[in-house]
């Protein structure tokens, strides 16, 4: 695609998000909605589309070359994500539920399940890839350096004799000659044959030995081609999967296309940051001087204006206040003279009815309370009625920063003309504007210094005002003061047990201990998983559907890939601190946080109570573990905390073995540390456990608020899970491997069950064998028959214990709810016909008499 082309994506993404601000905004300030579906019917609507325009915007600025035009698009991409984190928070509030489905709602937009996947913004990586770089770089030298190379996988040599050796050497060798001989003799015995044969044997007819030759070849054809047709049409089906052997060239050139844009992007962006330094000396030293006259010039006419007005020379704000810039916002002399008149004024009044207060002050107080209590009575019963049937919208941090953007966007880029621009540089008028505004501010900083002290001496010489001031200034000093010493407390109660240390030394030293580990490179899109086709149908039947993988994908992104990888994000959106996820072994829990780091770049900890053992032992040593911990993640943000079989450190009671392991370490430290993450700390403490059953439930769910529940793959998963790790591993997906029958005996296998089964049939030996014997579905049920898979109780424990969390019980009270009002509407209704019965039976009786 050209620069153009992205040009009218841009457009096109901005119009529809125009749109949907014109349709938003009116929703904030609508009545509470009483119908529940309907409000979930446009908060997903409001959030397909922003998931639209996210993807368009993430692509537009992966690609275009312009640096100001990418600062633009990327203010408004981040907007977009915490607009999209913010409808899913309001979405889960409604629900009381993690997962939301979009069946019908995806029918009306025209939109597939692939749609609803949120892309993950290459930006959070590659701008940082000089970074990440030199860490791993770091991060293996600590590692060598420190004896912790990373084992790789040996095969194991057992000792054996030297007789024993010689004689399989003998053995082989026979064998070979064996196989050779054989091999010749055999040769010899046919042409002996033909021999035999050809001198008894007449000579075939010719037009006979045409015919055979024809039958031979027209039937090999007959078959190849019919062959060829069946597997073009199982291809056409979707039974079997197009197999492609090379990459598409087409394919290859739009890869390297990208590439070398995003090198272009490089060099346009060091041209515009040598440009903002060059830019803003020459504006500083061509127009500073004049700029600083006039700012003097307006601020001197400004103290004689007044002088005229009021009849004194007014006080000049403070730095606090905006300096001079507050006094040119306020424009004329004479709403300065009436705002300071009616300061005065309204000082005066303050002082005259301070006794006249002291005395009706009682009365008041008394009234007030009365008030408060009635108003207390009704609101109480307001509040009631709107959590059960009303609902109104959050007020969203993140529009503004979306109208800012489409507004700079509508002003300065929508109908600028590019054409001259072919190259997509950077505009230098438009660097000169903002560097002179920027000119502008620091010279206003030297401008006030100076005017300042200029009216302190116009004052000593027209007002002769000394002692008054001096007093006020002496007060203010002392409330400066009093501040300070405020602040200083807040300062004491935060103690830097390691303030003598570098970052890089205490960074060493969790690396030697294991705390700090090496993410294994995946991404979250190899987590492979199916959109779920039956949610919204199973919900409006009163059946809650377990999850599908997809909807853990959606998860993971919106709650840590989006948060970790972008500040403005994690500060202004739904602060997420934890995240537990909890299903059986094998379902890729420990992957997903290794995904997690991949795509935001994160450091990651391991504080699992496994690796802890043994470490930093006693009270003393596990504060200043964790103090080291988060010293250094917050340093290192983004970063990712991992407390793997999370169940154990809010066991019930522990086991006998796990005893001297002390896994209960982290329980009452934990909670605190965690109220300590700020907003601005782009820190997440993710739990993984197979057994969270096992734990305290009540001090288990207060230190994890987000919970993932993490099921086994359903049919749809497997279905693709076994395509996709197959073809992964190089197998041949021909028609005798029938995956639709293995996707529906795996029931209840997990991913790992499947890869390893693939692994344990797909050996060296087999894969060789594929042209010859191809792969058939039988021989992968002897492996998977070894391994347990995931029985159907095991699955309901799980779901009895997410009922007992905080969303399962909100989410069983909602529906005890609605189940109640439905009775209750029934009942009306069969009151009202029993009243109508009794009623026509009255009068049917009143005839018979007469």
């Amino acid at each position: 695609m050209s620069q153009s082309s992205y040009g009218q994506m841009w457009a096109t993404a901005q119009g529809a998000l125009e749109n949907l601000l014109e349709d938003e905004y009116p929703t904030m300030q609508l009545r509470p909605q009483k119908d529940r579906l309907q409000v979930f019917q446009t908060l997903a609507s409001f959030y397909l589309r922003y998931l639209k325009i996210f993807r368009s915007l993430e692509e537009v600025y992966d690609q275009i070359f312009h640096p100001q035009k990418r600062r633009v698009v990327h203010h408004v991409l981040e907007g977009v994500m915490g607009r999209l984190v913010e409808l899913k928070n309001e979405m889960v509030e409604l629900e009381y539920s993690e997962f939301q489905y979009f069946d019908d709602i995806l029918q009306d937009f025209k939109m597939t399940p692939e749609d609803l996947e949120v892309p993950i913004p290459r930006y959070f990586v590659r701008e940082r890839m000089r970074a990440l770089k030199e860490r791993e770089k770091m991060l293996a030298h600590i590692l060598t350096s420190g004896g912790h190379q990373e084992h790789k996988t040996q095969v194991t040599v057992q000792s054996m004799s030297m007789e024993r050796a010689v004689w399989l050497l003998q053995v082989s060798e026979r064998a070979r000659q064996g196989r050779l001989r054989a091999h010749f003799m055999k040769k010899i015995h046919q042409e002996e044959q033909r021999r035999q044969n050809g001198e008894s044997s007449n000579m075939l007819d010719p037009d006979l030995a045409a015919t055979c030759i024809q039958k031979v070849w027209r039937g090999y054809r007959d078959r190849k081609k019919v062959n060829k047709e069946r597997l073009e049409e199982m291809i056409f089906l979707g039974m079997i999967p197009a197999q492609q052997m090379s990459p598409n060239p087409a394919h290859l050139r739009a890869q390297q296309v990208k590439d070398s844009r995003h090198r272009v992007q490089e060099e346009h962006e060091n041209e515009y940051q040598k440009a903002l330094v060059d830019i803003k000396e020459s504006v500083e030293t061509v127009d500073g001087p004049n700029m600083k006259e006039t700012l003097q010039e307006q601020i001197r006419q400004w103290f004689i204006e007044c002088r005229d007005a009021t009849g004194k020379f007014p006080d000049f704000p403070s730095a606090e206040d905006g300096g001079s810039a507050s006094i040119f916002a306020q424009k004329t002399p004479e709403q300065v003279a009436a705002e300071l008149a009616a300061k005065e004024a309204e000082r005066e009044k303050k002082k005259k009815s301070k006794g006249e207060k002291d005395k009706k002050g009682n009365d008041r107080k008394e009234k007030k309370k009365g008030k408060k209590g009635k108003m207390k009575g009704k609101k109480g019963k307001g509040e009631i009625e709107e959590e059960e049937q009303g609902w109104k919208m959050t007020p969203s941090n993140f529009l503004p920063t979306v109208v800012e953007g489409t507004k700079l966007y509508k002003e300065v880029w929508h109908n600028r003309d590019e054409k001259q621009n072919f190259l997509q540089r950077f505009d230098a008028q438009l660097v000169r504007e903002e560097k002179r505004l920027e000119v502008e501010e620091e010279l206003r900083v030297q401008v006030d210094e100076l005017m300042r002290q200029e009216l302190k001496n116009l004052k000593l010489v027209v007002d002769r005002d000394k002692g008054k001031k001096k007093k006020k200034g002496k007060k203010s000093s002392k409330k400066k003061k009093k501040k300070g010493r405020k602040t200083g407390k807040k300062k004491k109660k935060e103690k830097d047990l390691t303030a003598d240390r570098t970052i890089e030394s205490l960074y060493k030293e969790l690396v030697l201990e294991g705390i700090i580990i090496r993410p294994m490179n995946v991404k979250l899109s190899d987590y492979i998983g199916e959109y779920s086709y039956l949610g919204t149908t199973l919900r409006q039947a009163d059946i809650e559907p377990m999850p599908s993988l997809s909807d853990i994908r959606q998860l993971i992104a919106l709650y840590g890939v989006l948060p970790l990888g972008s500040q403005s994000v994690h500060e202004r959106g739904p602060l997420i601190r934890s995240v537990l996820l909890a299903g059986p072994a094998g379902v890729g829990k420990k992957m997903l946080v290794h995904a997690l780091c991949t795509e935001t770049g994160a450091n990651l900890f391991n504080l699992s109570a496994t690796t802890l053992a043994g470490k930093y032992p006693g009270k003393s040593g596990l504060q200043y573990l964790l103090h080291v911990v988060f010293k250094v993640a917050r340093q290192l943000q983004p970063s990712v905390i991992w407390i793997g079989d999370a169940e154990k450190t809010f066991y019930k009671k522990v086991p006998k073995l796990e005893k001297e392991m002390e896994p209960k370490r982290l329980k009452k430290t934990l909670p605190k540390v965690l109220k300590s993450i700020k907003p601005e700390d782009r820190v997440l403490v993710v739990g993984t456990t197979r057994r969270p059953f096992d734990a305290d439930i009540k001090p288990f769910c207060k230190v994890y608020k987000k919970i993932i529940l993490i099921p086994r793959p359903d049919y749809a998963s497997r279905l693709t899970l076994w395509k996709e790790l197959l073809l992964a591993r190089g197998a041949q997906l021909g028609p005798k491997l029938d995956l639709s029958s293995l996707a529906k005996v795996t029931d209840g296998y997990t991913q790992s069950h499947i890869l390893q089964a693939i692994q344990t049939v797909l050996s060296s030996h087999r894969l060789d064998q594929q042209t010859k014997r191809p792969l058939t579905a039988v021989e992968f049920i002897p492996p998977l028959a070894r391994q347990d898979p995931v029985y159907k109780e095991e699955e309901e424990t799980f779901k009895a214990w997410y009922s007992r969390s905080p969303l399962g019980k909100k989410r069983a009270r909602a529906a005890r709810a609605s189940e109640e009002e439905a009775d209750l509407k029934k009942g009306k209704k069969k009151v009202g016909k029993i009243q109508k019965k009794g009623k026509d039976g009255k009068s049917k009786m009143k005839k018979k008499k007469k």
